[in-house]
């Protein structure tokens, strides 16, 4: 009469607790691996999230126009080439379905307030920039107006790093002076937190003056670096693309088929290019944890074998009493599966922990979704079941007669 699967069970757990340290050596790979394919997943999930994050805040509806050609590592670097104006922003500014344009320089420079200095990076751009990107709201004072940028006023607005730096204290800037390349600055603003770009650059080391300032009291240029521009709504944005991308070919006096000198990025490209790159990089994060399991498999396996040995008279009395082939092998199959699953559930246990651990100390999402413990648990019952089966088998095997006399 075949064993009743509770019964099955029972009989695995008392084995297992027979053999304490080494059942749990054994679960050791099962919940390493388990723990680890959570983790794992839960990071570039996290990953992907903060990706779609920062490209939303520039909206699916900007992109980037820089200079110099599309090359064979993609589009050169700002100031690679000064091959964009303030006149040809102006006049991109004016086409149709363009909601919003603001060209923008950058440089490195230091910055000093009182006893106090940091190398940061000096931004020059207009007051349309917070019209574009939703990280530019203050949280103290305010941005420069469309007056400030006119007249080339001396102000600033600091990114949270260049205030930490700044004030260690943690005054309040606004009204206060900074010095950047020797000229005196006003400090009319205090930017809230932006975090991290896509490229993993601080967006809060920055500092922001109007785009005149930047060109004539800090820099002496007359070309900027790159614009921002931002279409009326998602379905203008090719339209939008082609139009600025016709009208800077002409601008520029590139006769009909040569290539440009410039670049026309599309945010919403980047965006799900930039889908994709995180979607592939959590699979392949899952599958080097799933190595884990595998091992922890092996594991099973091996011990399951060790077991097989060292209760072969034990198996010849079952059978001698009535015990069948296929009750052996269920037997030692729950066991292997017993494992697992107890492997499992502590992989769990430690993986949540382990992503909460990391969202809390490190600062970094790390979403732990239900179909990954899902994943992870199904991955090691297989395992299990897989690696336990040939054990499994072979005590099933075994000759009635031959494993009474098993010494």
């Amino acid at each position: 009469m075949s064993l009743k699967p509770k019964t099955l069970v029972d009989f695995s757990f008392q084995a297992l607790k027979a053999n304490k340290l080494r059942s749990f050596l054994t679960m050791l790979g099962i919940i390493i691996g388990v723990a680890s394919v959570i983790l794992m997943i839960a990071i570039g999930q996290g990953a992907q999230a903060q990706v779609m994050s920062r490209v939303k805040a520039l909206g699916s509806n900007v992109m980037m126009v820089l200079p110099g050609a599309l090359g064979r590592f993609g589009a050169g670097s700002e100031g690679t080439a000064q091959s964009l104006t303030l006149e040809e922003a102006s006049a991109v500014a004016r086409l149709p379905y363009v909601a919003n344009v603001a060209p923008v320089v950058r440089r490195a420079a230091l910055v000093t307030h009182g006893a106090n200095s940091w190398t940061t990076t000096i931004t020059g751009t207009t007051p349309s920039i917070t019209a574009i990107s939703s990280t530019m709201s203050t949280v103290e004072g305010r941005f420069f107006s469309p007056a400030d940028e006119k007249s080339a006023a001396p102000v600033a607005v600091l990114g949270q790093t260049v205030w930490q730096n700044l004030y260690p204290n943690g005054s309040d800037p606004v009204g206060t002076t900074i010095t950047i390349k020797g000229v005196p600055f006003t400090v009319i603003g205090l930017l809230q937190s932006a975090g991290a770009s896509m490229g993993g650059n601080n967006q809060d080391d920055f500092v922001y003056v109007p785009l005149k300032t930047a060109q004539i009291r800090l820099f002496g240029i007359t070309f900027i670096g790159l614009m921002e521009v931002q279409a009326a709504g998602q379905k203008e944005v090719t339209p939008v693309i082609n139009e600025v991308t016709a009208l800077l070919h002409r601008l520029h006096g590139l006769p009909p088929g040569a290539p440009n000198d410039f670049t026309v990025r599309n945010l919403s490209q980047i965006l799900s290019t930039a889908q994709d790159i995180s979607g592939m990089l959590t699979l392949f994060l899952a599958g080097v944890a799933a190595i884990s399991l595998i091992v922890g498999g092996i594991g099973i396996m091996n011990i399951m074998l060790v077991s097989v040995s060292e209760r072969t008279r034990e198996i010849g009395i079952r059978m001698a009493i009535g015990a069948t082939q296929r009750d052996i092998l269920n037997q030692f199959l729950t066991e292997s599966i017993v494992l697992s699953l107890t492997g499992s559930f502590i992989g769990i246990v430690l993986g949540v922990g382990a992503a909460v651990a990391v969202s809390a100390f490190a600062h970094f999402p790390t979403p732990v979704s239900s179909l990954s413990i899902v994943a992870a648990v199904a991955f090691a019952i297989f395992v299990g079941v897989f690696f336990g089966y040939y054990p499994a088998r072979r005590a099933a095997n075994l000759n009635p007669a031959d494993a009474l006399s098993y010494e």
